[in-house]
Parts: structure tokens; sequence; C-alpha cells
């Protein structure tokens, strides 16, 4: 064996200490944390643009705005629903039909057959009752035996009649809103895919970004229609039930002060 070769060989173990450097326990450790301030490096360019590419937040005004012009109409529809909601529910309360504190003095005013003291009761009040009441007591006859049963329910089918009419028309409003609605919004749509299509005639083909708001104003328009026009359709319904079973008690309650002037009900 060569001893200037093993001089040398035990020299360089020496200088780089190998056997040392590769046991040392926080030689391990060492890697990891080069590992992971090499990441970091690297990651820190990122993180500082992310807010940047981070795609613009969408507000429920900005949606509005994206529907175009049928948001406009459609706008409109919702307020007019608004309003006709709040007021036929206020004009098919019981009180707007029936005035349940002077029933017991029209029942006895009518019992004495004194028709003109019930028409006075009745005078200041604006329910249907005591319309439908101030008109069709003009036609009875006290001094019959039946004080003209028969022409005051004739005169109060067609009084109570007009007076449901005149009720009835403003729930009929709810029907058109809820018909009108969805059809401004199909409108939108049609406006929408017009639009989308002259994009991609002017060369839009294979880039969605500027088909973007044409489809957008496409979609949200429809939606729109239809989350104002269903609302608007159960609440016509629900009106229409409350008015005809309003009008019905109304009906009833006339037609027992009737037969208590005609002397077939006892107060």
């Amino acid at each position: 064996m060569n001893p200037m070769r093993s001089r040398s060989t035990s020299h360089v173990g020496q200088v780089f200490d190998l056997p040392t450097r590769v046991k040392d326990p926080r030689y391990p450790f060492r890697r990891l944390f080069v590992a992971f301030a090499t990441a970091l490096v690297i990651a820190l360019p990122a993180f500082a643009q992310a807010p940047d590419t981070a795609p613009p937040s969408k507000s429920l005004w900005n949606l509005i705005a994206q529907g175009g012009w049928a948001m406009w109409p459609l706008g409109l529809c919702s307020l007019i629903m608004f309003f006709l909601i709040y007021h036929t529910w206020r004009e098919t309360k019981r009180p707007r039909f029936v005035p349940d504190p002077l029933l017991p003095q029209l029942r006895q005013a009518l019992a004495a057959r004194d028709v003109a003291a019930a028409r006075q009761m009745i005078t200041g009040s604006r329910t249907v009752l005591a319309n439908a009441l101030a008109a069709s007591l003009q036609r009875a006859r006290p001094a019959e035996h039946d004080a003209g049963k028969s022409h005051i329910e004739a005169s109060l089918a067609e009084t109570l009649e007009v007076e449901d009419g005149v009720i009835g028309q403003w729930i009929n409003y709810l029907n058109v809103v809820a018909t009108v609605a969805p059809m401004i919004g199909l409108l939108g749509t049609v406006s929408g895919m017009i639009g989308a299509f002259q994009t991609i005639s002017t060369g839009g083909m294979g880039r969605p970004e500027l088909l973007a708001g044409d489809i957008g104003e496409a979609l949200i328009t429809t939606a729109t229609g239809l989350v104002i026009g269903i609302p608007a359709m159960v609440a016509y319904f629900i009106m229409r039930n409350r008015l005809a079973n309003q009008m019905t008690a109304t009906a009833q309650t006339a037609t027992d002060l009737v037969d208590t002037l005609a002397g077939e009900t006892q107060v």
C-alpha cells in the first residue's frame, strides 16, 4: 500500500469530515429549512399578485345592471306587485265588509221596521254591507207583511255584485303583473341572445369573455321575471279566496238583516 496515497485520503477525510457530516443529527433539519425557505421565496410573488388576479365580486347592483334595459320595467312590476299585495290585503279584511259594532243596533231598528233609523246608522259607514243596505233599503215597504223582501234581496244582490267588482279589480291587477313580468323577462332573454349572436358575428367566436355580458343579460332577466311573477300569482289566488270568503260572510249577514226586517228572525 502506498503511504502517500493513504495520507492523502486521510487528509481529505479530515478536511471534509464526511463521516461526521452524514451522522450529524441536525443535517435533516437543515435540509428541511433550506427547502422551506426556497418554497417561500418562490411563493411570495404569487401571493403578492393574488389580489390582482382575483375575480371581481358580484353585488346585487352589478347583477341588476348586467340585466340591461329589461330590469327597469321589471323593477316597476315589482313595485306595483308590492303595492297591490298591501292594498288588496287591507281591502279584504272584515272591517272593510261588515260594521260589527253597528250590527246590534241595526238589528233592533230593522226589527222595529224603522227603516229611516237603520239608514241613518249606516250613513257614516264605508263598508260593503253599509253600501249594499243603503241602496237596498230604499225599496223596503214596512207597511207590507214581508216589508218588500223580494225587492230588497234583488237590489242587495246587484249591489253586492258591484262591490265585489270594485274590490276585485285590484286583485285582477295582480294577475296582470304575474303574467306580464315573465314575458318581459323573456323579452330581455331574447334581447340578450340577439346581442350574443351579434358579438359572435363580429369576431367573438372562441372568446367567451365577450359573450358573458349578453348571456348574463339573458339569464338574469328571465330569473327576475319569474321571481316577480310567481309571488304575484300566489298572491292573486290568496286574495281571490279572501275576497270570496268575505263576500260570502257579508251576503249571509245582509240576508239575516233582511229576514229581521221581514219578521222572519227574532232579535
